[in-house]
This record gives C-alpha cells, structure tokens and sequence, in this order.
C-alpha cells in the first residue's frame, strides 16, 4: 500500500464508564465498541491510506502524564465494550502477530521531547480494552504505521488547549522520524 504523504489521521474515543466527557473525544472520535472501531480503522487505511495514523484514547488512572504507547498488542480482549460486547477470539485479528510495533520510536519521541504543565511517559501495554485493540487494528493495517498516545482526563490543570498543545508537539516529533524514514 503506498502512503499519501500530504495525510496523518488522528482519532480519539468517546464516553465510557463514569467519563460522560472523554479528553480524547473533544478533538477526534472514535465508538467505544470493538467492532466499530475495527471498521472505521479499516476504512482510514483503505480509503485514505495515510502517511500516519495517531490514535488518542484517556488513561482514566493518569493524572497529567501522557503516555506513548510502543506496540499493539493481538489477545486477551475479555472486557465488554460499550455494548456489551468483546471480539471472537478475544483478539483483534484471529490470524495476527502476537504483537506488532510502531514504527515511530516512542521511547526516542518521549526523551527528546517536553510540554510544560504535563509529564510525558513511554510504555510498551497499551491495555487490553478499545485502546489497545484499535491501535493493533491500526498497526495490522497500516504496516505499523500507526501512533497510540494515551491522554489524561481534563482538570483545572490539563485544560483542552494544553492537551492540543502537548498533541501538537508529539505529533510534529512523529512526522519528524516519518520524514527521516523516507530519507
């Protein structure tokens, strides 16, 4: 599959549990349900073949820490989702890779990067909920060519336009390793 250069996609997911409001919703949507989210990545891919993918979920526990998030992992999807729901297998493809990485090197990203008012942090589980499943979805897809950044919950201290900013600045740092990759 060839990359349109000129297009990165990012998405976020909407309300679950006791979070009527969702950080990573304000910006960019995503259902809350496993096989909604399969598809919709489907078609991203499909339709317009992206340069990147970014997907953005809330990490209900962190506070003020954004987490990048290495790899996607295949099984182990048991948690119902939205609907009441997990996948066939309890896992994103039946016929996957255990794991697959990202191309862009997280840990590199989360050492020469820095917002102010938010901690950034790297990580290699992405949990086995929505997050996770879509960000293998994404990666199986795009020939890992996806990101997965996990976001806080909105306070007084993590407004809407500090997240934008911290968002903008990670995403600027990805396109940099994609634009050294092309080299």
């Amino acid at each position: 599959m060839d990359s349109n250069s000129n297009v990165v996609v990012v998405t976020g997911f909407g309300p679950f549990r006791q979070y009527l409001v969702n950080s990573s919703w304000e910006a960019v949507k995503l259902p809350v349900v496993y096989q909604k989210a399969k598809e919709q990545v489907f078609k991203i891919w499909k339709t317009l073949q992206p340069l990147l993918t970014v997907h953005v979920g809330l990490a209900s526990s962190a506070k003020a820490i954004i987490i990048l998030e290495q790899c996607g992992k295949n099984k182990g999807y048991q948690e119902m989702d939205a609907c009441g729901f997990h996948p066939e297998g309890d896992c994103c493809m039946l016929d996957g890779p255990e794991k697959i990485e990202s191309t862009i090197n997280m840990k590199t990203l989360w050492k020469n990067i820095s917002v102010e008012g938010i901690d950034i942090i790297f990580s290699r589980d992405a949990g086995r909920y929505i997050c996770d499943y879509t960000y293998y979805t994404s990666l199986y897809y795009g020939n890992g060519r996806a990101a997965f950044i996990h976001v806080p919950p909105l306070s007084k201290l993590v407004t809407v336009d500090l997240l934008g900013k911290a968002l903008q600045t990670i995403i600027l740092e990805m396109l940099k390793q994609c634009g050294e990759e092309r080299e």
